[in-house]
């Protein structure tokens, strides 16, 4: 997807260049921005404008090259977003908590999309507020008014925000104890009723069921109940998403197949499947209509999630996204040849063809071609991944050939992943994230293991910094240095960016 990189100034350093005046007082810069006598209205006209600005750009540039400037608009959402003045404290909580009017027991007067947002806003405050105002939000009116949304007879965006929000919250230790003393009285049932959605063919009460299943398998974990993962069937599947390769949010579901963002970042997998030639076709089919970026990587591609970088933002990997209609290779876009955005439901269709003279991926919605790119193979010629990248709030499910295809591409010839990949049992195994998280704990590395993964030896050195501890597979993949944060020397393809200890 790229990212936007704004200049920051130091403390008490002239504004002038990001702001278009000078001042060194934050209250001049924020009168700046929303002019001097303009009051709450007026600043939230404001800041909408700025927004809709910035998303006019994105959608009609694309992206815009780290090295050149941001645009205006986004540089001062950007300032808004970091001002130490616009931090939420208690007080200004409890009023917030009053004026959502979440003590309303009989919530009818406002629309599905009030209570989504609603739903919404508490989830991210929960997420980002330090850890007293997080628990200073999480009143009575708050968990009464969530807990009123578990019911079947709600609908399904607000079941689905208000479960999020709930995980959120429960991030605090003291939150998720206050919770789970309230859910004794009832709310718990819910959650296991709510788990029964996965799967479904409807797309949100499919996320329904795919956060409730996450809960009960990660944050609100009752010992007598079966973890979802042994209840999955995983015979004859042999290509999953790999979760040793997903990036630290991802959530992905027990059947490896299905995976959601619920992060504010660029979230990132590939396949347990490696493809070198022929030709290759798997589909997904996409829950969310959101961003996500879904088509081929190698094990050369960078994963910045904070960043916003996925697959198709660097020279190894290409992706298709339906929700702005574009491909990206290199972090660079083009519009998409044909074809409506996605949506909730379709199913799009990635095919390689990697053997020459005309090595393409090609993109399908719905059984019908809608891109093609051969750029990567300027890059790559083999070690290609399935691979995705997701927004927040976005999820899909995988299909690479366990079960028949919606839209194979008609006259064309391919091979299925799940009919050349080989998993054992461990592999097709995806453990709640608490779970690994604990093994992780547990496990010893040898001395001289890689200090990234250690899972290999680290016999690697970078240049010029000289600096040692890395194996080469994650040495390929690093840019700077981790210790000094000095780039990486790019040598020839044979000493590419490092050499190994041995022959120094």
């Amino acid at each position: 997807m790229g990212a936007f990189q704004c200049k920051s100034c130091q403390n008490g350093e002239d504004v002038t260049n990001i702001f278009g005046q000078h001042s060194t007082d934050g209250g001049e810069r924020r009168r700046f921005i929303f002019g001097r006598h303009r009051g709450r209205s007026g600043s939230i006209k404001q800041t909408d404008s700025l927004v809709l600005q910035t998303l006019s750009v994105i959608k009609n540039l694309g992206l815009i090259d780290n090295g050149s400037e941001a645009p205006e608009a986004l540089r001062k959402l950007h300032w808004l977003a970091d001002d130490g003045d616009g931090w939420i404290q208690v007080e200004t909580i409890l009023k917030l908590s009053q004026m959502l009017d979440l003590s309303n027991k009989t919530p009818k007067h406002k629309t599905v999309d009030q209570h989504r947002n609603i739903c919404v806003i508490l989830g991210i405050l929960a997420d980002k507020l330090p850890g007293p105002s997080s628990i200073a939000l999480l009143t009575k009116d708050t968990l009464t008014y969530l807990f009123n949304n578990m019911d079947l007879q709600v609908h399904p965006s607000i079941i689905l925000f208000s479960l999020i929000a709930l995980e959120k919250f429960a991030q605090i230790r003291e939150n998720r104890f206050t919770i789970e003393t309230f859910m004794k009285t009832g709310p718990l049932a819910m959650l296991s009723i709510f788990e029964r959605l996965t799967g479904s063919d409807q797309p949100l009460y499919a996320q329904v069921g795919f956060c409730a299943e996450w809960l009960l398998d990660n944050i609100f974990v009752d010992n007598q109940r079966t973890l979802s993962y042994f209840n999955v069937s995983m015979e004859g599947v042999n290509a999953i998403l790999n979760q040793e390769d997903a990036s630290e949010y991802l959530k992905l579901g027990p059947s490896g197949l299905e995976a959601r963002c619920d992060a504010c970042s660029f979230e990132s997998v590939r396949c347990t499947f490696q493809v070198d030639k022929g030709t290759w076709y798997y589909e997904v089919t996409i829950l969310t209509s959101g961003v996500m970026q879904i088509g081929w990587s190698t094990r050369n591609s960078k994963f910045f999630n904070h960043e916003g970088y996925g697959i198709g933002d660097d020279e190894f990997s290409v992706a298709y996204d339906g929700c702005r209609q574009l491909v990206w290779h290199g972090a660079r876009c083009t519009s998409c040849v044909s074809g409506r955005p996605w949506r909730e439901g379709d199913t799009i269709g990635c095919l390689l063809r990697i053997e020459t003279p005309s090595p393409t991926a090609t993109f399908y919605l719905n059984g019908q071609i809608v891109a093609s790119n051969d750029k990567i193979f300027q890059y790559a010629k083999s070690g290609f991944f399935a691979a995705a990248s997701f927004m927040t709030f976005q999820q899909s499910r995988f299909n690479f050939g366990n079960k028949p295809f919606k839209y194979p591409p008609k006259g064309v010839k391919f091979s299925v992943m799940n009919k050349h990949g080989l998993l054992d049992g461990t592999e097709k195994t995806i453990l709640p994230k608490r779970m690994r998280l604990e093994l992780l704990g547990r496990q010893t590395a040898d001395e001289d293991s890689c200090t990234i993964c250690f899972d290999h030896k680290a016999d690697v050195m970078l240049y010029p910094c000289k600096h040692e501890g890395y194996c080469k597979h994650c040495a390929q993949q690093l840019t700077l240095c981790p210790v000094c944060r000095q780039l990486i020397d790019r040598y020839q393809e044979s000493i590419q960016l490092y050499q190994p200890l041995q022959s120094l």
